[in-house]
């Protein structure tokens, strides 16, 4: 059923709009067999064991009574599970191939995979630093809506400054990062924390750490490309 909608437009529109067979249809149609087999297992693996085990360790972290633990906790997952995303793996390797050849780096090997690494080590620093606040945030019971606010509005602010180039790749980045891997971990984190700490409510204080994770690299990677390509404005 979640995938039956994407067939539905795909097919529409390559039958009735471009009105030309499928090419390759078997190999298209083993394609989707896998993408509901994969989608299944993983949704399985979500329920069974990503959601719960994140969950108890916040609850476990919560009952050392030691907030300094669930800090470095909140950030290192942030950090380790942005590194694993898959999808920043291939727009990291993508920008780096057109920043070679638009000759905003060496166009040459190491230079790609200097930027590639850099890029990517970027956004999962400030993934790691958006989940951190956002605990301290469920610690403390501070409202949501001021770390927004000043997080898109630094956000605005660093777009003048930053070079044409990256504000594509900069905006982007903040839709990559929070995907398959981070959100059951972040987002169980967060409800498992809230739930743990008398006063806060699981719907008020649980949510809302993607939502910091979100909008974190679009700054990092627009002061990233400020250090790359230098000061440029739109």
């Amino acid at each position: 059923m979640d995938v039956f909608p994407i067939i539905v437009v795909i097919a529409f529109f390559q039958l009735a709009i471009i009105q030309k067979p499928f090419p390759q249809l078997g190999q298209t149609l083993f394609g989707v067999v896998l993408v509901v087999i994969g989608l299944f297992i993983f949704i399985l693996g979500l329920e069974s064991a990503l959601f719960p085990i994140g969950e108890k360790m916040a609850n476990e972290f919560a009952l050392k009574g030691n907030p300094w633990w669930i800090i470095f906790f909140g950030f290192a997952l942030g950090f380790s599970t942005t590194i694993a995303e898959p999808a920043l793996t291939v727009i990291a390797s993508k920008a780096g191939n057109l920043a070679a050849g638009a000759g905003a780096i060496a166009d040459n090997k190491d230079a790609v995979a200097s930027f590639v690494l850099g890029l990517r080590f970027t956004v999962a620093f400030s993934v790691g630093l958006a989940i951190a606040i956002g605990v301290v945030r469920i610690l403390k019971g501070w409202p949501l809506i001021w770390f927004i606010m000043g997080g898109y509005g630094l956000i605005v602010i660093t777009t003048f400054f930053a070079p044409k180039e990256i504000i594509g790749i900069a905006y982007d980045s903040g839709g990559i990062t929070t995907s398959t891997i981070t959100v059951p971990l972040v987002t169980a984190l967060g409800v498992g924390l809230a739930t743990s700490i008398r006063g806060r409510n699981p719907m008020l204080d649980g949510f809302g750490l993607i939502a910091l994770a979100s909008l974190s690299p679009i700054v990092f990677v627009l002061g990233y490309g400020i250090f790359i390509y230098g000061v440029g404005g739109v």
